[in-house]
């Protein structure tokens, strides 16, 4: 059954006032983009303590992502000749899919600033969601022993994170308005006969557009920053 865990305390240290730089670029982006700008917001904090945070909210251009380890098996499609491009990347978890109609959000966070602790982080990312969903009536769910978002035992969001001395890349799609035509072409994040599902199956007519301003404010929140729009 699911487990639901209520609110966790975000671990803000009050010397570091939390600005952070807020990226929401207009229309679907490349993986290969948005992975390179995150790695070289990484290098800016790992080069300097005083640089400030990061967070992209955008949508990708059809792709499929696989995790460091991930197998090729929960690919239902040869590789060499795939329906949209293919990446294996730095992060944890197993293959995903990325297109329009699903929200990404890629946080590059000092944990030292918070709590360096992944296995707190995961469940930062996880209340972000659940917050977001409570916004829309719904009621976002924790499955034992596993990472990402539930509703009605569908898995709507998932989770995979890079860290490199507690500097975070990577972070969360949640499944909105996405056409799930592509999902049946893996096995999502390695979990067989477990059902993917996005939050239109729920609220009809809910855009990525809608959801957009409650994931950056429940990011603000969970994490205690104040967005600017200049690097």
């Amino acid at each position: 059954m699911p487990v639901v865990i209520g609110k966790l305390d975000a671990h803000n240290d009050s010397a570091h006032p939390g600005s952070a730089i807020l990226f929401e670029p207009q229309g679907p982006v490349s993986f290969e983009r948005a992975w390179a700008e995150q790695r070289a917001w990484q290098r800016r904090l790992l080069e300097g303590s005083d640089a400030r945070e990061a967070l992209w909210l955008l949508e990708h251009q059809p792709c499929y992502t696989l995790g460091r380890g991930a197998s090729s098996d929960h690919l239902h499609f040869p590789i060499n000749e795939p329906p949209a491009p293919v990446h294996r990347i730095d992060r944890g978890g197993e293959v995903t899919h990325h297109l329009p109609g699903q929200l990404v959000a890629y946080p590059v966070l000092d944990l030292q600033r918070r709590c360096p602790d992944l296995h707190w982080y995961l469940r930062q990312l996880e209340q972000v969601l659940i917050d977001v969903m409570e916004q829309l009536d719904l009621q976002g769910e924790r499955q034992p022993g596993l990472t990402g978002i539930w509703v009605d035992n569908r898995k709507v969001a998932a989770i995979g994170v890079g860290c490199r001395r507690w500097i975070t890349q990577h972070g969360l799609a949640l499944n909105i308005d996405c056409d799930m035509t592509g999902f049946g072409q893996i096995t999502a994040c390695g979990l067989h006969g477990r059902a993917v599902g996005r939050l239109a199956d729920w609220r009809p007519g809910l855009t990525v557009e809608q959801v957009q301003p409650l994931m950056r404010d429940a990011f603000a929140t969970r994490f205690g920053l104040a967005w600017s729009t200049e690097a």
